[in-house]
C-alpha cells in the first residue's frame, strides 16, 4: 500500500508503466481512497442494521428521518460547501412547496376568505446549479479535458453566467465566484473543485484492501452479484439510494454527478410521502448559556423560511375545530333552550356570536370552524370556569350533607357517654372526700408528736453545747490575759536595753564627729597656711602655663603662614620679658597684701578654684563612665539592628520563595488544566483568604487609626498640665551667662523633623525606631565636629589679629573691631542653635513620654522608650561636658586678650615700671578672674538645677512606666486568652500574621525615616556651604576697605524657562512652596462636580505629571513631600466628606496614579502595552514601588469605605423591595393564611420614607453605577462593587426570610423569583453579569424555587436535594418549618417529609450556622490597567486655578 500509495499504474495497448505522483497528487489520492473507505463501511453498517430490522410482517408505511447540515457559509468555502449549499436549495424549494401550498388550499377548500400570498421560489437558483451548462455541467466537463484546471473553469463560468441574477463575479478577484443563494451571498474558492470532483481512486489500492488479512477490510470491498431483489411487502417507494455498481466503473463517475443523483432521488422520496419539519435554532454562536442573539436567530428564522410560515400563520387561523368535536366539548357554556335545536353548525355559530363579540377572531368554513390565535385558549378558560363552578357547588352539598350525619351521630354518642362519665366521676369524688377527711386526721395527730420530740432533742442538745462552748471562751480569755502579762514583762526588758544601746552609738557617733570636724578644721587651717607661704610659686605656674599656651599657639601660626614667624619671635620674646615683669608685680603684690593683710581673701579664692577642679574631675569621670554606657548601649542596638535585618531579609526570601511557588503552580496549572483543576480552585481560595485576610488587618489598622486620632483629639482638649512648665523663656539666665559657640539656628532641621515625626508616627512605632535615636546622636556628635572646627577658625584668627596687631596697632584696630564683632556674632549663633537643639531634645523626651502614656503599649515598647530615655540623658550629658569645655576655652581666651591689652598698656608707657601703676593691674586681673569664677559657679548651679529637674521628670516618666507596663499586663492577659481559644494551627497563623505585619510596617517606617535624614544632611549641607560664603564674604568685605558698602548677594531662585507648547513632554513644575496650594486646589477643595466635564481622574493624571517633573531634576525631596502630602490628604478629605460620591472619586483618583505609577515605572511588566511615547515618559531616577504599595493599601481602604457607605444606603431598603413589595399585581391580594390582616414591619403609608419597592433599589443600584463610570472607575473594580451589594442584598434577604414565618409561602417565592430576575436583567443590561455578582444571589434563588416546588412525594424529596445546593441543611429545614399554606387547599409540610430530607441531606459537610453573614467581605483585586491617554495630550481647564503649574 505505501508503494501504491506514491505511485500509479498506465496501462496502454501493449505495455504497463508505473509512474510516480507528485506529492499533490498523493496527497489527492490518499484523500479519495479514505472517502471510499467511509463510503464502504456507511454501505456496510447501513445494509448490516436493515437486517437486523427487517422482518416477515407486511409493512404498509414507513417513517424515515432525514438529518441534514444546514446553509453554511465560512471566510473560505470550498466544493463541500457547495454541494451543501446545493442540497438546501433544493429542500427550501420543497417546504415553500409543501408548506405554503397546504395551508392555501385548506382554505380554498374550506371556501374562507383568504388572501392568496407570493412565496419566494429559488428555482431559478437551482437551474443555474444542475441545468445544462450549469456549474456541475462545466466542472464535469472540466474534469473530462486532459489538462483542465480551475483557472480555466473559472473563466467559463465568467463567460457563460455573467447574466444570470444568481450569479456574480468578485471584483478583486479570478479565482472565485459568488452564487447568490436564498439565504445570504457565498463566495467560492475554485482552487480544488476539480480534484474534489474527480475523486480519483486506483484500482490498485482497492486491490489491496481486497486482498487485506482483516476479514472486516475484505468484506468491505467484496464485489457482489447483481441480483434481481425478491419481492417484497414495501410500499411502492423509490429508494434514495442507488445500487452500487462496479468498483471501477463507480470510480468514473465524478462527486458532482452522484451527488445530484442522489439529491433527485431524495427529492422523489419526500415527494412521494407526508413530510414534517423541525427547524433548529442556535441562539448564538459561541455556545454560551443563557445568551440570546437575536440578530443572528433572525437571520436563520429567514434562512429556513420560518418567517414566511409565521407571516401565513399571523395572517391565518391557525386553530381549527370541527363542528361535532367545537359541539361535543363546548356544550358545557350552552343553555339548555339552546342545545334543543338538532343543526349544530347553527349551535356553534350561536355560541360563538354570543361568545366572542369580534367577529374577525373566528369564520365558519365547510367543516370546520378556524380562530385567530389565543381564541381557544379563551374557550378553554370559560369551560374550565364552568367545571369549577359546578364541582364547588357539587362538593359543598355533598359535603354538607356528609357533615350533617356526621354530627348526629356525634352528638349522640356523645350524650351517652356524658352520663355515664359523669356519674362515675361523682361516685369517685365522693370516695376521695371520705379518705381525705381520714387522713388528714391521721396526718394532724402524727405531726404533733413528731415535731414535740424533735423540739426536746434540740433543746437538749443546745443547753449541753451552750455549756461546753461557755467554758472554752472562758478558758480561752484567760491564756490571752496569761501571754500578754508575760509579753509585756519581755518588752519592758527589751525596750529598755534597746534605749540603752541607742544612747551609746549615738554618743560613739558624737565623738567621731567632733573628731572627725576637728580634724578637717586643722587639716583646712594647715592648707591655709601652705597657700599663704606659696601662694607667690602659684600664680607664677598659672603665667608659666599661659606662656606655654602662647607658644604653642605661636607654632600653630608657623605652620600655616611662614611669613609670620618673625613677627611671632618677637612676641614671644615681648611675652617672656612681660612675663618676668608680671612676676616682679606679683612678688610685691603679695608684699603689699600681706602688708595690708588682705590674704584671707586670696586664699578663699583659691580654695573655691580647687574644689570646682574636684568637680570638675569628677563631672569627667562620670562623663568617661556614661561614654562607656553609652557605647554599649550603642553596640547592643547594632547589634539588634542587624537581627532585624537578617529576619527581614529572610522574610523577604521567604515572600520571594512563596511568590515562586505560585508562579511554578499557576504554569503547571495551564499546562494540564483538566488534571488540576480541583487544586487550582484549592489556591485561589488559599490567595482569596489571604487577600482577604490582608485587607481586613488593613480595615482594623485604619479602624485603630481612626481610633488614635480620636482620644489624640480628646486627650487634646481634656488634658490639664499641673505646675510650672518651663520654656525658653525660663532660660534667660542660660543665655545671658554663657557665650559658648554653636552652629546656625536653620540647621537643626534634623531635630525638628525627628519629633515632627515621633508625632506623626505615634510612640510604639517611634519608640521601636532605633535607627531614629542613633541619627540623633550622630547628628550630636557632627554638630561637636562643627564646633570645634569653628573654634580653631575662630583661634586662628585672633592670633593673625594678633600678629598684625604688634606690626601694626593703630591700622588694625578697625579689622580687630570688626574680628571681635563676627566672632561675638558666631558664638552668639551657636550658643543659641545649641540651647535650642536641647530643647527640641527635651520636647523630644516629653512628647514620647505623653505618648506613651496615653497609648497601651506593650513590653517591647517600653524598653524601647527606656532605650529612649537613656540615650537622652546620655545626649545632654554629653552636651553639658561640651558646655564646659567651650567655658573653660573662653576663658582662656578672654585673659589672653587682657594680657594682650596689658602688654600694650606697658608698651605705650615706654617700659617704665611703677609701684603705683602695677597695683592696679593686679587688682583688676584678681577681680577679673574672680569675675570669671562667679560665672562658672553661676553654670555649675544652672547644671545642678536642670539636672534635678531631669531627675524629677524621669522620676515622673518611670511612674508613668509603672501605669503603662500595668495596662500592658492586662492586654497581654486579653491577647493571652484570646489565642489560648484558638486552635494550635490558628494560634501559629496568628502569631505569624502578626510578626510579619510588625516587621514589614518597621520596615517600612525605617525607611522612610533613613529618608527623611538624608534629605535633612543634605539641607545642611546646603546651608553649611552658605554660611561659608557669608562668612569668606565677611573676610573680603573686611580685607577690602572699597568695598565695604557693597551689598552682600542674595540668594534667588533660578528662573525656569518655559518651553513651548510644541515641546510640551507631559510634565508639570511647581515651586516648594506651592505644594500645599496644589495640594488644597487638587485634593482638599476640588469637588467631582468640578471636573465631570473633563478628562476621568484628571486629578490623578495632574500630580503623576508633577511626579515627572520632580524625577526628571532628580529632586527626592520633592518627590516623597508630594506624595507622603497627597496620601495624608486624601485620607483627610474621606475622613471629613464620608459620601458615595467623594468616596468612589478618589477611589478612582487613587487607583489611577497607582496604574500610572507601574504604567511608567520602567518595569518591563508594565510595558508590554504602552506606546514608543509612553515609553520615553517612563520615570529615570526613582523606584517608587514601596509607594506602590501603600497607594495599593489606601486603595483598599477606600474601596472598604465605599462598601461600607453603599450597603448603609441600601440595606434600609432591601427587606421592603424584596420581599415586602408587591412587584407582581396578581399576587397582590395573596397572603398565608392566618396572615390576611397583618402587616409587615415596613407597612407604612403609601410614599413614606420606609416603604421601599423593587424599582427604588435597583434605581439606586444604577445610580452607583452612573457615578462609579462617571468617575472612570476601572470596569473590575465596578463588578467588585457590585458583586459585594449584590451579597449583602442576598444575606439580609434570606435572613429575614428565615426569621420570619409570614413570608415564607408559594406567593412570596414567585414574588422573590421575579425580584431576582429583574435584579439579573439589570446585570445584563449594564454588562456586569460576567463579574459573578449573579452568582451571589444562588441561595436566594434557590429559596424562592424551594417555595414554589411540590412537597410531598419522596421524588419531590430528591429534587429538593440537588434543586438546593447553595443552601445549608439547617436552612432548607427551617424553611420547609415555616412554609405557610395560601388557602385551604394546600398542606403544610409533614413532619415525616422534613426528617426524610434531613437524611438525605446528611453527607454534606454545611457550616453549623443558620444565617448568613452581612459582614462578610470579597477580597478585592485592582488589575493592572494601563492608560491609553498621552500625558502630553492632556488639557488642564482654566477653572481649577492651577495657573502656577509650569508646562515642560
Amino acid at each position: 500500500m505505501q508503494h501504491w500509495l506514491c505511485h500509479r499504474k498506465l496501462a496502454t495497448t501493449s505495455e504497463t508503466y508505473v509512474k510516480s505522483m507528485s506529492s499533490k497528487q498523493a496527497n489527492n489520492a490518499r484523500d479519495a481512497l479514505a472517502k471510499h473507505i467511509y463510503a464502504r463501511m456507511f454501505d456496510w453498517i447501513v445494509e448490516h442494521i436493515n437486517k437486523a430490522l427487517h422482518t416477515s410482517s407486511k409493512q404498509h408505511s414507513f417513517i424515515g428521518v432525514l438529518d441534514i447540515y444546514g446553509f453554511e457559509t465560512f471566510e473560505v468555502n470550498s466544493f463541500e460547501q457547495f454541494c451543501i449549499n446545493y442540497a438546501n436549495e433544493k429542500l427550501q424549494q420543497q417546504f415553500n412547496s409543501h408548506v405554503f401550498k397546504l395551508e392555501q388550499e385548506e382554505y380554498m377548500k374550506e371556501q374562507i376568505p383568504w388572501t392568496l400570498i407570493d412565496f419566494y421560489d429559488n428555482q431559478s437558483c437551482i437551474d443555474l446549479i444542475e441545468a445544462r451548462l450549469g456549474i456541475l455541467d462545466l466542472l464535469d466537463e472540466e474534469c473530462k479535458v486532459p489538462k483542465g484546471t480551475d483557472q480555466n473553469w473559472a473563466q467559463k463560468l465568467y463567460k457563460q453566467n455573467s447574466g444570470s441574477a444568481h450569479f456574480q463575479k468578485p471584483r478583486m478577484s479570478n479565482t472565485s465566484f459568488i452564487i447568490v443563494h436564498f439565504a445570504d451571498k457565498v463566495e467560492y474558492q475554485c482552487e480544488g473543485f476539480l480534484e474534489k470532483n474527480r475523486d480519483t481512486v486506483y484500482e490498485e489500492q482497492i486491490n489491496i484492501l481486497k486482498a487485506s488479512q482483516f476479514q472486516l477490510v475484505a468484506d468491505l470491498f467484496q464485489e457482489k452479484d447483481d441480483v434481481v431483489p425478491a419481492k417484497s411487502s414495501r410500499v411502492n417507494v423509490r429508494s434514495a439510494k442507488t445500487v452500487p455498481k462496479a468498483p471501477n466503473k463507480e470510480h468514473r463517475k465524478t462527486v458532482g454527478l452522484q451527488f445530484r443523483s442522489s439529491l433527485t432521488l431524495l427529492m422523489e422520496t419526500l415527494n412521494a410521502t407526508t413530510p414534517h419539519y423541525v427547524r433548529c435554532i442556535k441562539p448564538n454562536d459561541d455556545k454560551e448559556p443563557f445568551s440570546f442573539d437575536s440578530k443572528r436567530a433572525v437571520q436563520q428564522l429567514r434562512a429556513c423560511g420560518v418567517l414566511e410560515t409565521i407571516r401565513i400563520s399571523a395572517a391565518g387561523y391557525p386553530s381549527r375545530w370541527t363542528y361535532p368535536d367545537f359541539f361535543s366539548r363546548y356544550r358545557v357554556l350552552l343553555k339548555k333552550s339552546q342545545m334543543m335545536s338538532a343543526d349544530k353548525k347553527l349551535v356553534c355559530k350561536n355560541l360563538l356570536e354570543t361568545l366572542i363579540k369580534e367577529p374577525d377572531m373566528f369564520q365558519f368554513g365547510k367543516t370546520k370552524i378556524f380562530f385567530r390565535a389565543g381564541q381557544v385558549a379563551y374557550l378553554e378558560k370559560l369551560r374550565a370556569d364552568k367545571f369549577r363552578s359546578a364541582c364547588i357547588k357539587i362538593q359543598k352539598t355533598v359535603r354538607g350533607w356528609l357533615q350533617r350525619v356526621r354530627y348526629r351521630k356525634i352528638r349522640k354518642s356523645a350524650i351517652a357517654l356524658q352520663r355515664y362519665g359523669r356519674g362515675y366521676l361523682a361516685r369517685r369524688y365522693a370516695d376521695f372526700l371520705r379518705l381525705t377527711r381520714a387522713a388528714v386526721i391521721s396526718q394532724k395527730q402524727y405531726r404533733m408528736v413528731r415535731e414535740r420530740r424533735a423540739y426536746l432533742r434540740v433543746r437538749q442538745a443546745v443547753v449541753t453545747i451552750q455549756a461546753f462552748a461557755k467554758g472554752m471562751f472562758t478558758r480561752r480569755i484567760y491564756y490571752e490575759f496569761l501571754l500578754h502579762h508575760k509579753a509585756m514583762i519581755i518588752q519592758k526588758s527589751v525596750r529598755g536595753w534597746l534605749q540603752r544601746k541607742k544612747f551609746r552609738r549615738a554618743r560613739d557617733a558624737a565623738v567621731t564627729i567632733q573628731c572627725a570636724f576637728r580634724r578637717t578644721r586643722a587639716k583646712r587651717q594647715l592648707q591655709q597656711l601652705k597657700i599663704e607661704a606659696r601662694s607667690a610659686e602659684h600664680l607664677k605656674k598659672l603665667n608659666t602655663g599661659m606662656e606655654n599656651k602662647i607658644v604653642q599657639l605661636q607654632r600653630k601660626m608657623d605652620d600655616q603662614s611662614k611669613e609670620y614667624r618673625t613677627q611671632n619671635e618677637q612676641l614671644v620674646l615681648v611675652n617672656t620679658s612681660l612675663g618676668a615683669e608680671v612676676n616682679k608685680l606679683q612678688k610685691q603684690l603679695e608684699q603689699v597684701r600681706s602688708q595690708q593683710g588682705e590674704g584671707g581673701q586670696l586664699t578663699s579664692l583659691q580654695e573655691e578654684l580647687e574644689r570646682l577642679r574636684e568637680e570638675l574631675q569628677e563631672a569627667s569621670a562620670q562623663r568617661k563612665k556614661l561614654e562607656e554606657e553609652h557605647s554599649n548601649e550603642k553596640l547592643g542596638l547594632q547589634q539588634r539592628v542587624e537581627e532585624l535585618e537578617r529576619e527581614n531579609t529572610l522574610l523577604k526570601s521567604e515572600k520571594e520563595e512563596m511568590n515562586r511557588r505560585i508562579l511554578q503552580q499557576s504554569k503547571s496549572i495551564e499546562e494540564d488544566d483538566s488534571s488540576l483543576a480541583q487544586r487550582e480552585s484549592s489556591l485561589q481560595a488559599e490567595l482569596d483568604q489571604e487577600r482577604q485576610r490582608y485587607q481586613n488587618l488593613l480595615k482594623e489598622f485604619s479602624r485603630l487609626e481612626q481610633r488614635y486620632e480620636n482620644l489624640k483629639e480628646e486627650v487634646s482638649l481634656a488634658k490639664f498640665h499641673p505646675g510650672h512648665r518651663r520654656n525658653p523663656s525660663n532660660q534667660s539666665s542660660l543665655e545671658s551667662d554663657s557665650n559658648y559657640p554653636s552652629v546656625s539656628t536653620s540647621e537643626v532641621g534634623d531635630t525638628e523633623d525627628a519629633v515632627q515625626l515621633v508625632e506623626e508616627l505615634g510612640v510604639e512605632k517611634a519608640a521601636m525606631d532605633i535607627s531614629l535615636f542613633m541619627k540623633l546622636q550622630k547628628r550630636v556628635r557632627e554638630l561637636e565636629l562643627e564646633r570645634k572646627r569653628l573654634q580653631v577658625s575662630v583661634d586662628k584668627m585672633e592670633e593673625l589679629a594678633r600678629s598684625k596687631g604688634s606690626e601694626a596697632k593703630s591700622p588694625a584696630s578697625e579689622q580687630e573691631t570688626a574680628d571681635l564683632a563676627y566672632n561675638n556674632l558666631k558664638r552668639q549663633e551657636l550658643e543659641s542653635e545649641n540651647k535650642k537643639l536641647k530643647n527640641d531634645l527635651n520636647e523630644l523626651r516629653k512628647a514620647v513620654s505623653e505618648r506613651a502614656s496615653q497609648n497601651n503599649s506593650s513590653s517591647e515598647l517600653q524598653g524601647s522608650y527606656n532605650l529612649l530615655l537613656s540615650q537622652l540623658k546620655a545626649a545632654n550629658e554629653e552636651l553639658d561636658a561640651r558646655k564646659e569645655e567651650v567655658l573653660i576655652l573662653r576663658t582662656q581666651i578672654v585673659s589672653t586678650a587682657q594680657l594682650m591689652e596689658r602688654n600694650e598698656h606697658i608698651q605705650e608707657s615706654n617700659n617704665v615700671p611703677e609701684l603705683n601703676s602695677k597695683e592696679p593691674v593686679d587688682k583688676e586681673e584678681a577681680l577679673r578672674a574672680y569675675h570669671g569664677l562667679c560665672e562658672s559657679k553661676k553654670l555649675l548651679e544652672a547644671q545642678l538645677q536642670s539636672q534635678s529637674r531631669q531627675h524629677k521628670d524621669e522620676l515622673e516618666a518611670l511612674h508613668t512606666q509603672i501605669e503603662l507596663l500595668k495596662d500592658d499586663i492586662l492586654k497581654k492577659q486579653e491577647i493571652l486568652n484570646y489565642t489560648s481559644s484558638l486552635s494550635p494551627e490558628a494560634q501559629v497563623e496568628y502569631s505569624i500574621q502578626q510578626e510579619i505585619t510588625r516587621l514589614t510596617n518597621d520596615n517600612l517606617d525605617l525607611k522612610e525615616l533613613v529618608e527623611k535624614l538624608e534629605k535633612n544632611e543634605r539641607k545642611l549641607k546646603k546651608q553649611l556651604r552658605i554660611y561659608m560664603k557669608k562668612v569668606q564674604e565677611l573676610e573680603v568685605s573686611q580685607a577690602d576697605a572699597a568695598q565695604t558698602n557693597r551689598p552682600r548677594p542674595e540668594l534667588c531662585r533660578q528662573v525656569t524657562v518655559q518651553r513651548k507648547e510644541k515641546d510640551f513632554e507631559g510634565m508639570l513644575e511647581y515651586y516648594k512652596e506651592d505644594e500645599a496650594r496644589l495640594l488644597k486646589t487638587l485634593i482638599t477643595d476640588i469637588r467631582p462636580s468640578t471636573v465631570s466635564a473633563t478628562v476621568p481622574c484628571l486629578p490623578a493624571y495632574i500630580l503623576f505629571m508633577c511626579i515627572r517633573h520632580a524625577d526628571y531634576v532628580n529632586d527626592d525631596q520633592k518627590v516623597e513631600s508630594l506624595l507622603t502630602s497627597t496620601i495624608n490628604g486624601i485620607k483627610k478629605v474621606l475622613k471629613k466628606n464620608e459620601d458615595f460620591e467623594t468616596t468612589s472619586f478618589w477611589l478612582a483618583n487613587t487607583s489611577r496614579l497607582l496604574h500610572c505609577l507601574k504604567q511608567y515605572s520602567g518595569d518591563e511588566v508594565f510595558m508590554t502595552q504602552n506606546s514608543a511615547k509612553q515609553n520615553e515618559h517612563c520615570l529615570k531616577n526613582f523606584d517608587l514601588t514601596e509607594y506602590r504599595q501603600v497607594l495599593s493599601d489606601l486603595s483598599i481602604q477606600i474601596y472598604q469605605q465605599l462598601i461600607k457607605v453603599a450597603e448603609g444606603i441600601i440595606q434600609p431598603m432591601i427587606v421592603s423591595a424584596m420581599l415586602e413589595s408587591e412587584s407582581i399585581p396578581s399576587l397582590a391580594g395573596v397572603k398565608p393564611m392566618g396572615y390576611r390582616n397583618r402587616s409587615s414591619s415596613m407597612d407604612t403609608d403609601s410614599g413614606g420614607p420606609s416603604s421601599y419597592t423593587l424599582e427604588a433599589l435597583i434605581r439606586q443600584l444604577g445610580q452607583f453605577h452612573s457615578i462609579m463610570r462617571e468617575h472612570g472607575l476601572d470596569p473590575e473594580i465596578v463588578g467588585q462593587v457590585v458583586r459585594q451589594l449584590f451579597h449583602c442584598i442576598n444575606a439580609v434577604t434570606l435572613n429575614n426570610l428565615l426569621l420570619r414565618k409570614d413570608v415564607c409561602s408559594w406567593s412570596t417565592g414567585m414574588q422573590l423569583r421575579y425580584n431576582t430576575s429583574q435584579m439579573e436583567e439589570w446585570l445584563r443590561a449594564n454588562n456586569l453579569y460576567q463579574s459573578k455578582a449573579a452568582a451571589t444571589l444562588e441561595p436566594i434563588i434557590q429559596a424562592a424555587q424551594l417555595l414554589q416546588v411540590k412537597k410531598k412525594t419522596t421524588q419531590d424529596a430528591e429534587a429538593i436535594c440537588s434543586l438546593c445546593s447553595a443552601l445549608s441543611t439547617q436552612q432548607i429545614v427551617k424553611i420547609l418549618n415555616l412554609y405557610t399554606p395560601l388557602n385551604e387547599f394546600e398542606e403544610r409540610v409533614t413532619v415525616s417529609f422534613i426528617r426524610n430530607i434531613q437524611n438525605r441531606l446528611q453527607v454534606r459537610n454545611d457550616p453549623p450556622q443558620l444565617l448568613v453573614d452581612t459582614k462578610q467581605t470579597f477580597p478585592v483585586l485592582f488589575p493592572y490597567t494601563p492608560s491609553a491617554l498621552s500625558l502630553e495630550t492632556l488639557h488642564i481647564p482654566a477653572s481649577l486655578g492651577l495657573d502656577f503649574l509650569i508646562r515642560v
